[in-house]
Parts: structure tokens; sequence; C-alpha cells
């Protein structure tokens, strides 16, 4: 046991014995580590940035104690006050405190840790969610302990104040727990290994554990390598930063895995590794990633001998493969083998090249610039006399790819240089004259937060710039006159690059003299603003990858975005479905049958699968297809010998099963005609055929019959053909006789659905059968009518704690009478989430993530609490939080960069009320639903007093009695259909409202719709950011015309842009989009089909913040621009809607209205209904109607589609004519002049004249 507290496993001991005394003898000893390390430390270990007088001098910062001035200050002078201790050598620090100084007004309320094994090149200290930031005194005395989550081992800790007493002054007196470390080292120059050599020719193991510790000064090196003759290697190395470890068992099926960032970082980062045959275990810190190695092999075989820090070339001394590593190493160990300790004491086993056994510390100074508005570093340039020139090189790491890195003014004449990063290239610009400038750029990506070399040199007549290891760039003095732009001028249209760097800098050197940056610090050299010195704070806000569902991480400095394209997912952090959980929710947006995809979990892991969605009964069926459904004939096959066929579905077995569960009804029909083919030994009644469902179980129960019933439809009917039979075929008759079959539905929806059949006699002479499995069909959408009712206000329903911590979406509806209540409340020690009705029109949701409570409300300008149905969705995740209440604007709050991001809640759900049984909701909820995860609200119900499933009323039922967004509204003797934000009208909003445009006619329709982007000035502990910009926009219409090219639809606005739909010259479809006036428009055409073929097409238009979604049925879209308006548009238009307005409905039922404007003649029509009349529903033709998608993402701004008015917006729906031109034309505003110019020249839209008042948009149909 001494050997193992010595960290020395004996021969005796094998590996995993050792390793488990390591880990016991480590646990152990961080039991008890718990010592202060402050309380004996001489007077010389405490430092500081300053102190205001000698009694308040760094030594006298010990906890609890009260000699000098009570602890320390600095000078009221001190930009960047700080406080250093050193611990006399490395220790394990598992806890910090901190008090104020004793009897006065002075303390720090929060601050920042950092640690250094050399009192230089800091590191800041976070906890697990990233927070930097530690809270500190709110008063003098008391003492505020923290413990550390993850131990950290280190000779130096430097307490950074950020706040301190708002009637002080900063006072600090600390202390520091933990215990020693002991720790066996090594330091690799990059041009040396050591080598451990086996006692045998090869190793061949089928369990291995390595663990080591590194802090590398490179991005790239070899950590460990070893390799077989027969093909095994294994290879720990980094590679730009990131550590990959490459793993082959000797087979050709290498696996490679990648964890980290940023490990050139010169701190120590710890690595384990752990295998056992083809599992795998690979931790790199605090994040671990399992993997399970390809191919058959399950053991490494090495021979020879493992080498750490470099992989030496057979036979050639001095010479390696890779690039080595150059840093230090410290408890390598290879399965229990104290590599270093070995090389140390020098055995025979260990060979060694140029390693030192301790580590030393680079004198690296670099500084973090902060801020991107106002982070500086001024450096006096020397006299003109001084040198022949200017030579400028330093390094620079960061992740923003615009900011300005240098700028200077050459001498004797009035020259400027530029130094910056465009769009992730080095740019560098000279200005010889105000309007005379010359350019050169480098470089791709060097905003890839790595290290990046830069010089500068002038020299005569030229200047010339390197970038790493690339040829020079050079501009020599015959520039060129482009559009450049110096301070001096005041255009402004013309600016000079204004964006601040914000990065790490190193090694800056000025005409070939290091600058010496603690000596800007101090105050001896130059200028700053903003700059932490002696650190680099960079960080990779991409690990982990907090985007789901596939989402690209991107990043900058201070946030992280993601790239949702192709998932299928929208939102901050991609986890909102762009997609329906059923073909139900495509019935109720008003669409007809065809292929769609859905989403039967939401935003939970599953992805979305591709159904036929059948609308053309009553019920609407979810059709999922497999690999093949035609009749399969079948012979010579015996129970012994079985014929077997797998069915492989269009969607997963988790899809599956998600679908099946969250449906009303399933069903699928089997097929099976006999010829001397039974189903069924008709002496024992053993299955002689059965079938698997999806859980891959055994079901011998055929179609029509229940499980667990060995029987077939016919016998439970009563009506085979022989009815000494349970089965149509076990008469076993010798003859194909259309009756001799036993067909129908399975109908149980926890077997289906069917995953495999066997069939076993047909092997007999003349026997066969013919089978076909039919495609699984569902209907209803078992969630969206689940409710509850709650008539007591202290009574509530409860479910286990949803996993909730990086992201939560919740949804529900509601309806109730009462004027407040709690909908439901989540708790934890200090977090929650809570949902409630704070008033008769308002719905606020809280939360508390550990940065302060904070409050997102929607108030709604009519009441909530009308007894109909309303519906929420709140959202929070690690970028921001949202609450959206009906068709109202959403209301979003963006989470501060630094903050904390777990939402740690440890109690059950509480529905319905809190958990203090107060302010309890009386009504109810239905379509209760967390994370993609419906609740079964009406199970928990039949349990609980005080509530009940179901809910009252005719509009509570699951029959859809209002149709295509119509609202169902409760009367005293029955209900009605409120139509009037509905396409469609009639007693259940089934009827399409079609009208037919002729020659110049046209239809004006105006409303105002109010949107307020107040921000919030609530005095709510949050630093969040609020507003409204991420509203969600619909435009949905069908048009029916044989006439292209055509204009189908314009969205402007005051400023110019515009979206476009239109048909090509060719009969596609168009969606046109113009950001910038200045700038030609963008075109999006899917497919270059044509829709002027005189059919009803359904178009629709989903926007959610920068991403739009362009769905067209029944052909599909793509290419070529078009002449839009120039025949304008001839034909039938259907079902017209943008969001909740329906302005043909209202042109055809509201011609009085002042909001309703109608020039020329309009005629009503049936096009919709006689196209549905019309449509075809045979299979043949349903792949014919399959229609397409597409996204388009991170280009059209929340701007184009309506919410940056503070005002109230004004919308008009226009369809024009060529002949309909305004005489009042020459009277509209200059700007409105230029967007119709922009239009003649892109659309050809001469004759389409329209006004532009400020805060409108106009609409064109």
């Amino acid at each position: 046991m001494l050997k193992c507290l010595d960290l020395l496993c004996p021969a005796r001991l094998d590996v995993y014995t050792c390793l488990l005394c390591f880990i016991l003898w480590n646990l152990a000893d961080a039991y008890s580590c718990d010592s202060s390390l402050v309380s004996t430390l001489p007077q010389g270990a405490f430092q500081s940035s300053s102190h205001a007088f000698d009694s308040q001098a760094a030594h006298f910062a010990h906890l609890n104690r009260i000699d000098g001035g009570s602890g320390w200050s600095p000078k009221l002078t001190d930009r960047n006050p700080w406080l250093q201790v050193d611990l006399q050598g490395r220790m394990e620090v598992t806890a910090v405190a901190t008090q104020g100084r004793y009897g006065t007004l002075d303390w720090v309320s929060s601050y920042m840790l950092l640690h250094s094994d050399s009192g230089r090149v800091w590191k800041q200290y976070r906890q697990e969610d990233g927070v930097g930031k530690f809270t500190g005194n709110s008063d003098a005395d008391s003492v505020v302990h923290h413990k550390l989550p993850q131990p950290v081992r280190t000779r130096f800790l430097r307490f950074v104040p950020l706040d301190w007493s708002s009637n002080g002054w900063v006072g600090l007196r600390v202390d520091v727990y933990g215990c020693a470390y002991k720790s066996y080292l090594a330091d690799f120059d990059g041009r040396s290994s050591l080598l451990y050599r086996f006692n045998q020719k090869s190793m061949s193991t089928v369990k291995d554990v390595i663990v080591l510790r590194f802090k590398s000064r490179q991005a790239d090196g070899v950590l460990l390598h070893g390799e077989g003759q027969r093909g095994d290697y294994i290879t720990l190395e980094l590679h730009r930063g990131r550590l990959a470890l490459h793993l082959n068992l000797g087979d050709s099926a290498r696996a490679v895995v990648t964890l980290g960032s940023l490990l050139d970082d010169q701190h120590w980062h710890s690595v384990l590794i752990e295998r056992f045959n083809k599992q795998v275990n690979f931790t790199l810190d605090r994040y671990t990633q399992h993997f399970r190695t390809k191919g058959d092999g399950d053991s490494l075989e090495v021979d020879y001998e493992l080498s750490f820090g470099g992989i030496p070339l057979p036979g050639k001394p001095g010479t390696f493969l890779r690039r080595n590593f150059h840093g230090c190493m410290e408890n390598l160990y290879y399965n229990g083998v104290n590599v270093i300790d070995l090389a140390k004491r020098r055995k025979p086993q260990i060979y060694s090249g140029n390693v030192t056994f301790s580590c030393s510390e680079p004198q690296l100074v670099a500084a973090t610039f902060l801020s991107s508005s106002g982070s500086f570093l001024s450096l006096a340039a020397p006299p003109p006399s001084a040198v022949e020139g200017l030579s400028v090189r330093f390094q620079f790491r960061t992740w923003n790819g615009d900011s300005l890195l240098f700028s200077g003014q050459l001498r004797p004449v009035s020259q400027h240089l530029w130094l910056q990063i465009s769009s992730g290239r080095l740019h560098l610009t000279h200005q010889t004259s105000q309007l005379k400038t010359s350019e050169v750029s480098t470089g791709q990506k060097v905003n890839d937060g790595l290290w990046h070399s830069v010089s500068l040199s002038t020299r005569g007549l030229q200047i010339s710039m390197t970038l790493d290891s690339e040829p020079a760039s050079t501009i020599h003095s015959s520039s060129v006159l482009i559009s450049g732009c110096p301070r001096t001028l005041d255009e402004g249209n013309c600016k000079n690059p204004t964006m601040a760097f914000q990065g790490c800098m190193r090694f800056i050197l000025i005409n070939n003299q290091p600058i010496n940056i603690l000596l800007v610090q101090r105050g001896l050299l130059g200028n700053y603003n903003q700059l932490q010195f002696d650190i680099c704070g960079i960080r990779d806000r991409c690990l982990p990858n907090f985007c789901e569902h596939g989402g690209r991480c991107s990043q900058t400095w201070s946030s992280f975005y993601c790239d949702c394209s192709g998932t299928g997912y929208s939102g901050a952090t991609c986890h909102n479905s762009i997609y329906e959980n059923s073909c139900e929710g495509y019935r109720l947006a008003g669409s007809s049958s065809g292929y769609f995809s859905i989403d039967p979990d939401g935003s939970g892991p599953m992805g979305p699968v591709q159904v036929y969605c059948n609308m053309t009964e009553n019920k609407v069926w979810t059709v999922v297809n497999y690999n093949g459904t035609n009749p399969v004939r079948v012979q010579g096959s015996s129970v012994e010998s079985p014929y077997i066929m797998h069915f492989n579905y269009s969607a997963s077995p988790e899809q599956l099963h998600a679908l099946v569960v969250g449906s009303d009804q399933c069903q699928q029909e089997v097929m099976y005609r006999c010829r001397k083919s039974r189903l069924y030994n008709p002496w024992d009644g053993t299955p002689l055929s059965w079938w698997r469902d999806r859980g891959g179980e055994k079901r011998t129960y055929w179609s029509g019959s229940l499980p667990g019933v060995q029987q077939c439809s016919c016998s439970l009917e009563e009506n085979c053909l022989d009815m000494s039979y349970f089965c149509n075929c076990d008469s076993d008759q010798d003859t194909w006789y259309t009756l001799l079959n036993d067909t129908g539905l399975l109908s149980y929806r926890d077997h289906l659905p069917v995953s495999e059949i066997i069939i076993g006699d047909t092997h007999r002479p003349g026997s066969e059968a013919i089978y076909s499995v039919g495609p699984l069909r569902c209907h209803g959408y078992k969630s969206l009518w689940n409710a509850v009712s709650f008539y007591q206000e202290f009574s509530y329903i409860h479910f286990p704690a949803p996993q909730v911590e990086l992201s939560a979406d919740i949804s529900f509806y509601f309806k109730t009478g009462a004027p407040s209540g709690v909908f439901l409340e989540n708790l934890g020690l200090r977090d929650f989430i809570k949902v409630e009705l704070s008033s008769q029109s308002a719905v606020t949701f809280s939360f508390d993530v550990g940065d302060g409570p904070v409050l997102l409300t929607v108030k709604s300008p009519v009441p909530l609490n009308d007894r109909q149905w309303h519906w929420v969705r709140v959202e929070r995740n690690v970028k921001e939080a949202s609450v959206q209440v009906d068709q109202l604007p959403l209301r979003f709050l963006e989470a501060p960069s630094d903050g904390h991001i777990r939402l740690q809640l440890t109690s059950q759900l509480f529905v319905g009320g809190m958990a203090s049984r107060q302010r309890g909701f009386l009504g109810c909820i239905r379509a209760l639903s967390v994370n993609g995860v419906s609740l079964d609200l009406e199970e928990k119900a039949k349990l609980t007093p005080g509530v009940s499933p179901g809910c009252p009323g005719h509009c509570g039922k699951s029959a859809e009695l209002c149709h295509n967004q119509g609202r169902c509204i409760e009367q005293s003797s029955g209900y009605v259909c409120d139509c009037t934000h509905s396409a469609f009208g009639g007693p259940s909003c089934k009827e399409e409202v079609s009208v037919s445009f002729e020659k110049g006619s046209s239809v004006t329709y105006t409303f105002q719709e109010p949107f307020s982007f107040i921000r919030n000035s609530s005095s709510q502990a949050s630093s969040m950011s609020t507003g409204y910009s991420k509203a969600v926009e619909n435009v949905a219409f069908s048009f029916q015309t044989t006439q292209a090219p055509a204009m189908l639809l314009i969205i402007s606005t005051f400023s110019q842009q515009y979206v476009a739909v239109i048909l090509a010259h060719n009969g596609s479809l168009q969606l046109w989009y113009q950001l910038h006036k200045e700038r030609r428009p963008d075109v999006f055409s899917p497919r270059p089909l044509s829709l002027a073929d005189g059919r009803l097409h359904q178009v629709r238009i989903h926007r959610e913040a920068k991403d739009i979604y362009l769905q067209a049925r029944n052909d599909v879209l793509e290419d070529d621009v078009a002449l839009a308006g120039t025949k304008g548009f001839v034909g039938c238009f259907s079902s017209v809607q943008y969001n909740h307005v329906a302005p043909l409905k209202a042109a055809l039922l509201n011609r009085g209205s002042s909001l309703v404007s109608v020039r020329g003649q309009l005629v009503e029509s049936n096009c919709g209904a006689l196209a549905d009349l019309t449509t075809s529903n045979s299979h043949a033709g349903e792949r014919n109607s399959q229609h397409e998608s597409a996204v388009i993402g991170g280009v059209v701004t929340a701007v184009v589609f309506s919410t940056l008015c503070v005002v109230a917006a004004m919308v008009r729906f226009l369809h024009r004519h060529q002949q309909a031109q305004r005489a009042s034309s020459l009277q509209e505003k200059e700007h409105q002049r230029r967007l119709e110019a922009a239009y003649h020249a892109e659309l050809h839209l001469r004759n389409s004249a329209f006004h532009v008042q400020d805060s409108i948009k106009e609409y064109y149909i």
C-alpha cells in the first residue's frame, strides 16, 4: 500500500489494482485536502499591485486578522488592483475565502481568481458552467467561502477585484485551502522524446490505462505513440491546439477522436485514456468522450517500445516523423508504470533524449484586449532619425473576423498604415494622401483562435507584410486611386475601420526592440485602455457545442452562434423543429393531402421523418411506408427453415415508437392468401407462421384477432370457410380460392408496426402462400386534446423533474375565468422556473439560473381570462429566453455572455399551482409539452383531488370543430366558429374564399398592427437585453393561372427593402428579396417546373428570426429571373392569409369598410373547391403531389417582414395590372421614387406604382 501511496506499482500488482489504489489514494487525500495554506505564510509571500498605506500592505491580508490596517487596500489611483499569494510551492487548492477590511466600509463584492505556476502567464479559474466571477462580500467582517468545483494545482493565486463597496473602497483579507501536491515532471524541448521499451519483443493488451498531464507551448506535437507490425497503433497528439487520439486495432479500421481546443495556452491539462477491448473512454480535463473502435480486433499489439514526446524514425537517431511535443508532462503512467520516475532513476528500459526533470517556465507576457469598442495600446514611435523606416512584429489570436490590429503614421511625410482583419483575412492599407491608398490582403481564417505571427516593414518605397510562414506581400509606391478615406475627411459614408481588436497579443517588437508589456501596466510606457496584462483570456465558446441537432457553431470573442441550415431546426441553438409534430398539425394549418416531414418529438433528439398525410377522410391518416408493399409469393419454407422478411421503414424505431404512442389509433393491413399453407398446426395449435412487432417480439395472432389469441378474424366473426378451424388457411385446401385467405387489420398499437414476417408451411408439394403487409397508418394526435381541469385553488398535479439544464421549451393551451394563477413551477436549491397568468391580460415567464431572477411578461390587448383557449410557449436556453402568447409578438431576452448557463432544478414539476399550494390556477390546461415530450395530464388527474380529466365545454373536445385556424368560442347553448382570422369561411371555417382577377382589378387592404420594442427597463437582477424583433410571420395563398410571367406577392418596407413572390417567364416560382438598395436583389428558385398550368397551387412562407421557410405544392420550384410585373396577374387567388389577416375575404364581405379598397371588377370564384373536387386521391398520384421545402438561413432580416417600427405598421395588400397606373405617382416622396425605380430596373414593374409612407408595408397580390 505504501508503494501505491508513492505512485509506484510493483510488478506483483496488476495495473487495475494499482490504478484503483491510486484513485483511492487521491480520493482519500482530496477528502482531507482542506487545510489553510495562507495562515503560516511569511510576509514576502504576499504581493499587490499597490497599497494605499504601509498599514494596508499586502501581508496584512490574512483572514480574520486585525493587525496593521486590518487588511489590504490599493491606492485610489490603481487602475487594475490585485492581491497575490505565493503558496511557496505547487499546492492542490480546493477552496478560497474572503473578508473585507475590518472596521471599515472597504470590501470586495466580486472578484476574479487567477492562478499560475511561476507568477507569470496567468489563467482565470472558471467554474463548470464557464462563470469566472466569484461572489465576494457585502460587509467588512463576514467570511464568504467558495469550494472550487474542480481543484486547481498551482503555486500562485491572484485575487482581482471587479466590484467593491459603493460607500467605500477595495478592502480584502483572504485564505486559501488545500494540501500539498506531488508530481513527477519532465520537460520536452521540441527535439527529444522518452522511449519506454518492453522486456519482450511486443506487448499485446486488451486493457489499457494511460494517465498524464501536460502543458504545451505549441499548437502541434506528439504526446504518445506506439505501433505494431500487423498495423496496430496508438497516437496521442496535439493538432492545431486540439487533442487527437488515433487508435487502430490491426484491421485497417482506425478511429480518430478529437477533444479540446486552445490547448497551447501553457497551462496544465489532464488526460485519461481507458480501453477495454473495443470500448474506449477518452477524457480531457472535465470532458469525456466514449467511443467504440471499428473492426474485429480486440487487442492492441505494440512492438518494442512506446515513445513519449515524438515519433523517432527507426535507424536515424534525432529524426522524427512528426512535430515533437514542446512543453512539460507530469505524472505519466502507462498501465500503472510511472514512466517519468523510471527515466529519472535511469532505469534501463527508459531511453531519453534531451529531457529534463523539471518544468521551465517561458517568460512570455501576453495582453488581452477586452473590448471591441474601447481597447487600445498606444506606443510612441521612435524619432525619424533613429531608424530607416518602420518595422513592427507581433503575434495575435482572436475569434473576431473584423477588427483593427495596428495603425501608425509614417514620417517624415504624413502617411498612414492600417492593418486590420477583414472577413478573416489580413488586410493592409497604406494611405499616401487623403484620397490615395494602396491595399493588399493575405491569409485565410486568421480568426481561428490560434496564434499567428505578423510583421510589417517599410523600407524606401515599399512596404512588406508577412503572415506566419507565407510569402511576403508588398505594396510599392506606385499606388492606385481607390475609395480610401482618412479620418480627416468628413463624409458621412466614408469611414475608416473603427472596430477595435478583441483578442490576445504577445511578442510585440517595434524596430526590432521588444516592448515590455509589464512597463505599460505600471504606467511607465505608452498608454492603454481596457487591457489585461500577463494573461490571454481567450475562450472557446463552441466547446462544448451548445448547438443542438447537428447545428454548426461559430463564435466571436464574446458570444457564439449556431448555423441551423439543413438541420430541420431553428432558433438560437437549433432547438426548435421547423416541422409539425403530426399530420394533424398540417391539417389545422390548412394543408391538403401530400408528403410532409413531421417531427414526432418536436425539439427532442429524434429528427424529422417524411410521411404521407392523407386528409381526404374525416380523420387525418399518417402513412409510413417501408421497402416494398407488393404481394410476395413464398414456396419451399418450413418451420425448421422458414422464409423471413425484414421490413425497413422510412422512420427509425424510435420515431415509429413516438408516432404510434402519440396517435389515437394505428393499424396495418396484412394480406395472407394460401394454398396448402397453414398458419397453425391443427393438432396442437403450434404456430407455423408468425410475425414480430416493432420490439422484435414474436406474435402469433393474425389480422382482426386480439393479442394472445391464436385466431384470425373469420373465427371472431364466425364466418370461416370451415368452422372447425380458427383461420381460413388452416383448412389446408389445395386450391386458389378467392375467399381462401386470412386478411385483415392489425390494430394493437403497442405491437405496431410489423418488423418481420416468418412463413413456415410452404414446403409440401403444391404448397405456397402470397402475402403483403401494408404501410403503417395512424390517425389522431392524442396530446393535442389531453386536458385537465383545476377547480380547487390549492390543487396541482406533478411530474418528475424534466431534463432542462441547457434547453427548455414548454408549450400548452389554457382557458380560465380567473384573474390570475400559476400554470406551472419547477424549483431547485437556488434556481427556479415559473409560468403564470399574472393578471387578466398578462402572462409572465420567470426564472433564475444563478444570475438573479428574470421576468418576461407578454401583455395582451384583450383579456385572457375570457374562458376561451389561448396558447402559451416559453423557452430558455444558453443564448436567450422567450415567451409567446397566441399570435402576439414574441418577447425575448438575450443571456449575458459570461453568466450561468445551467438551470439546475431538483423538485418535481408542479402543474396548476405552486409547491406552497398558493396562487393555484383555476381552469383548463391541455397539450402540455416539455422539450417535445407530451405529459399525460389526464392520467395524473385521475389520482389527484381537486382535479379532473378533460375539460368541459364543446371546444374542449378532441374532435376539431373549427378548421383552418378558426377559433372555437363557447356559448351557453353550444359553440360558434370565429373565422375572422382565417382565410376560409362558413360555419366551420372550411369553405375556401376565392376571387378571380381580371385586367384592371385590384384589392387594397390596410390595417394597423401595433408592435412594441421598448426595452425592458425594470430593475430586475439581470443583465439580459430584451426585445420583440424575433416575431414569427406566416403568409399563405393559393393561385390558379395560365399566365407567365406574373406577380403573385410583394412585401415592402418604408426603408426600400422588399420580398417578392413571382412566376418567372417559364412559369417557375421565385422568391426575390432585397435588403440593401445599393445591391442587386437575391433570387431563390428551388426547381424549374411551371406552375402556370391552370392547376391550383398552394404557397406557404414562414419566417422566424432570420430564416425563411418556403413551401409550394402541387409542383415545385426553381431557377430563372423573370419579367414578373409586365403582364400583371390574370387568374384566381384563393385562401390568401398574412398572419391573422385574410384580405380577399375582407374584400368580399366588408366592401363598405374603410380598411378595404376595391378597384375594377372582382368575381367571387370557387377555384379552390373545384381543384379539390378534381384532384385524384389514388396512390399513383400521391408522389406527384409531393412538396419540397427549403430554408434560406441568415439572409432575410426581421425588418423585411415587419417588426422594426416603434409606431404602428401599416400593411397594404394590393393586386394591380399593367395598365393600373396612378395619376398621383408624380407626388410621391423621393425615397418612394427610388424604390419604384429599383422595381423598374429589377422586376420591370413600370406600371405597378405604389405609395410608400413612413411605417407602412406594401403587399401586392
